[in-house]
């Protein structure tokens, strides 16, 4: 236990010293500077919920789907999936905007995180309802992505809250939060396992606890603790970007200061295409990864949440690790050349290593007589009848190969599930209405492990270094809707990747599915190597040393109304008075 000791000392030290004031150029106080550091450890905890929130369903959303309503199917899997981002996406730039608008974030994210909770709630009580449940299930993960449409807003008070140097850490942290929320959302879902499919009642006869459910339950707690660091006591937004930029260029207010800073649309626009592209990759193992280890490795709905759980783990190590290295390579190399060389290559590679060869076709099973099955069991236990009625002949038929039959009279739970093997539960495999199993060859389980390490190395880096060089490439300007882009393009990729890759998963197979997303990862990776010359930010100096003394004199930098008319502001401009008592004209 030593190391761990020696880990939680280096992490309180880290914290201390963020607690303490670095700069020496009457920009803040200390205590300004302590207050500031908060808010930000608030953000970087709200982004991870938001993550949570998506990620902590995803391993359960098609065993949880498939037991409310056998009927579902995967593709509609890949609609509750993309729900989440797809709200997320039309909503990010409007709370950019609202939040720039009120020139602060204290009242959207507030109100997100009540929507959340209650998107989460409904969730956990899908069982409440009798008919209609893949719908609000699909309705709850909308509402979900209408709360995480806040991830723009915290995106851009991280860029107005730290100073330049400032910048690559404070962005890496916030990525790390988000992507320890894709990860650990699976972890958790993994632990409550043990809780089964039955579980326990909080509702006699009405609702049940269980490993499908807790997990929104977690969401509402995390949630109500979020939005109690939002209260003014505890968050207090300070933003020093301007200020710092101000200081630097010698202007007296804050949008003269970002006009003067002209963002290059092309590199902008080919990092939100990057974002896009990486992300969408990374989905692709958040949605498939259950249905996949399922189909190919013969798991039960337990078996596959527990082992993908203990590999997400796995993959949160390593992730943590990964942050950790990316300050001391951003010292040594471009940010650029990290960002391509340890991120891109690293999330190609990982695609290749999806690709089956060599082996013969997985375990099949009678897709048909499985959903019979299932019916027959709803029908006996909660008393649904369903358009597609079940044909007993062919079910016993099948049946008496398993040496078991229906006797329609039973209603004995448990002997019902015995007949009825587990109401299918008990058939595992790929299963016979995807033609391509039968002559596809089977995903080795080294070939998945060893691909889901890779994308854990080379996502975190992508990510973060994306994010980090757009930020600096904007500027100083007010990043409310530009951030929103970047979201909206996170969430376009994530409403894409899972209607696209369940469709070409089921209908074509392993091959296609992972040949495409590793043509499309080898191309962006192209297409930055030969345009990274215009990836590079440069950081602001001082305009000229008598400029740079005559502002540091001043305390007080004033902030003009963004949402004013040109020439609104440059007559309220001439009458800004700064610290030293001069008037800035």
């Amino acid at each position: 236990m030593a190391w761990l000791e020696k880990l939680a000392k280096q992490i309180q030290e880290m914290f201390k010293s963020q607690n303490k004031l670095k700069f020496n150029d009457d920009l803040e106080t200390p205590q300004q500077y302590k207050e500031r550091w908060r808010s930000i450890y608030i953000i970087y905890f709200t982004m991870f919920l938001i993550s949570l929130g998506f990620s902590i369903i995803v391993t359960g959303v098609w065993p949880y789907l498939d037991k409310l309503d056998p009927t579902a199917g995967k593709e509609f899997m890949g609609f509750v999936v993309a729900a989440n981002p797809f709200a997320q996406m039309i909503f990010s730039p409007l709370v950019g905007w609202w939040s720039n608008k009120l020139g602060s974030i204290r009242i959207p994210l507030i109100v997100s995180l009540v929507v959340f909770t209650i998107a989460s709630s409904i969730y956990s009580s899908l069982e409440l309802f009798d008919s209609y449940r893949k719908h609000w299930m699909l309705w709850s993960r909308f509402l979900v992505g209408v709360s995480s449409a806040n991830i723009a807003a915290c995106r851009s008070y991280l860029s107005a809250a730290t100073r330049f140097s400032e910048r690559t850490k404070a962005v890496s942290m916030i990525s790390l939060a988000q992507v320890l929320g894709f990860v650990v959302g699976p972890a958790i879902q993994a632990a409550v396992v043990p809780l089964g499919g039955d579980g326990v009642w909080l509702i006699k006869d009405q609702l049940k606890l269980n490993m499908y459910t807790a997990s929104g339950w977690i969401n509402v707690f995390l949630s109500l603790f979020n939005i109690y660091l939002f209260f003014p006591s505890i968050f207090k937004e300070h933003k020093i970007a301007a200020k710092e930029a101000m200081l630097k260029m010698g202007k007296d207010n804050e949008k003269d200061t970002w006009k003067a800073e002209k963002p290059n649309y092309f590199s902008a626009w080919s990092l939100i295409v990057a974002f896009f592209v990486i992300v969408f990759n990374f989905m692709l193992l958040e949605t498939l990864g259950t249905p996949v280890t399922m189909d190919q490795f013969a798991w039960s709905k337990g078996e596959s949440l527990w082992y993908m759980g203990i590999l997400m783990s796995i993959g949160a190590v390593m992730a943590i690790a990964t942050f950790g290295s990316i300050a001391p390579l951003t010292k040594k190399f471009r940010e650029v050349k990290v960002m391509i060389w340890g991120g891109f290559l690293f999330m190609v590679l990982g695609r290749l290593f999806f690709i089956p060869f060599n082996n013969d076709p997985p375990k099949m099973y009678d897709a048909s007589f499985k959903l019979n099955l299932t019916l027959y069991c709803d029908s006996i236990f909660r008393n649904v009848t369903y358009v597609q009625e079940v044909d007993l002949g062919v079910v016993n038929k099948t049946l008496h190969i398993y040496g078991r039959w229906l006797d329609t009279s039973e209603r004995n739970e448990s002997v019902v599930k015995y007949m009825t093997l587990n109401c299918g539960e008990d058939l595992l495999g790929c299963p016979s209405s995807q033609e391509w199993c039968s002559y596809t060859p089977q995903m080795t389980l080294m070939q998945f492990i060893t691909g889901y390490l890779l994308t854990a190395f080379g996502y975190p880096i992508g990510v973060t270094l994306i994010q980090t060089i757009f930020s600096k490439l904007l500027g100083s300007r007010p990043q409310g809707v530009w951030m929103g882009f970047m979201t909206g393009s996170g969430c376009l990729s994530r409403v894409m990747g899972p209607v696209f890759v369940t469709y070409i998963y089921e209908e074509y197979g392993t091959i296609w599915t992972f040949g495409l997303t590793t043509v499309m990862m080898a191309i962006c990776l192209i297409w930055l190597l030969c345009f990274q010359k215009y990836l590079n930010p440069v950081e602001i100096t001082l305009r000229n040393e008598e400029e740079g003394q005559e502002l540091r004199a001043g305390t007080n930098f004033v902030s003009v109304n963004l949402e004013e008319d040109e020439s609104d502001a440059q007559n309220e401009n001439s009458k800004i008075k700064m610290g030293n008592g001069k008037v800035a004209t």
